[in-house]
């Protein structure tokens, strides 16, 4: 099998990025029963192509997983001059887009889909890895190793305080998503829009460095949003 594309280094064509968001058009529409016939239909493209670029159906999954995934990212700072400031504005934009990624109707496809096969029973030797196991590794896994320098750049500056990185990770998401996902995966039609997504960012953010803060003052509203 050849190595799916790593999107983290921006290198995919215009051409695939769209292959990439035909697959995600037809999981929403059709659910977990994809096959590389369908995806070179909607794509326009001939099956070598998708061979060559993939590799095969599971690493076709693997760079949709990760072409979703790379829509949530923080915001740009200066390790070396991180502030308080800084430090909230990178947690606010990632949480801003990690919310419009998991309440969007492709990411919910993908996740009901993968816990669907989760519970097929073992999978055949040869048959390749599960949605699941795919998403954990290319979406959730890849997410915190985005989010993680973060946090520690601001323990590094004296902004926020905890003894294992993880735990910390864990209880921003938990913050910022609280009971969305689950609702949203169990049909619950939530339409987030983007001013709710961007108040929920920063009460989120502001729950978390209160949770984590060093006990310095947190940076003014009114001079962030100026």
């Amino acid at each position: 099998m050849a190595s799916p594309l790593d999107i983290q280094d921006d290198t995919l064509t215009e051409r695939q990025q769209a292959v990439l968001d035909a697959v995600l058009a037809l999981m929403v529409e059709q659910g977990g029963e994809l096959t590389m016939n369908a995806v070179a239909r909607r794509a326009s493209c001939s099956k070598e192509s998708l061979y060559k670029w993939f590799g095969d159906r599971e690493g076709l999954l693997t760079a949709t997983v990760r072409w979703q995934a790379s829509k949530v990212r923080a915001g740009n700072y200066d390790r070396t001059r991180l502030d308080a400031l800084a430090l909230r504005d990178s947690l606010i934009r990632f949480a801003v887009n990690w919310l419009g990624v998991i309440s969007s109707p492709t990411s919910i496809a993908l996740n009901r889909v993968a816990i669907a096969q989760s519970g097929g029973g073992a999978r055949t030797p040869g048959e390749g890895a599960s949605l699941g196991a795919i998403m954990l590794a290319n979406g959730r896994f890849a997410i915190g190793a985005r989010l993680k320098p973060v946090l520690d750049a601001g323990r590094e500056a004296g902004l926020i305080v905890f003894d294992d990185t993880e735990t910390a990770f864990r209880s921003f998401i938990g913050l910022v998503g609280r009971d969305v996902q689950i609702r949203l995966l169990l049909g619950d039609t939530l339409n987030l829009t983007p001013a709710e997504i961007e108040s929920d960012a920063a009460r989120a953010t502001d729950q978390f460095l209160t949770l984590y803060g060093t006990g310095n003052p947190l940076p003014e509203r009114s001079k962030i949003n100026a």
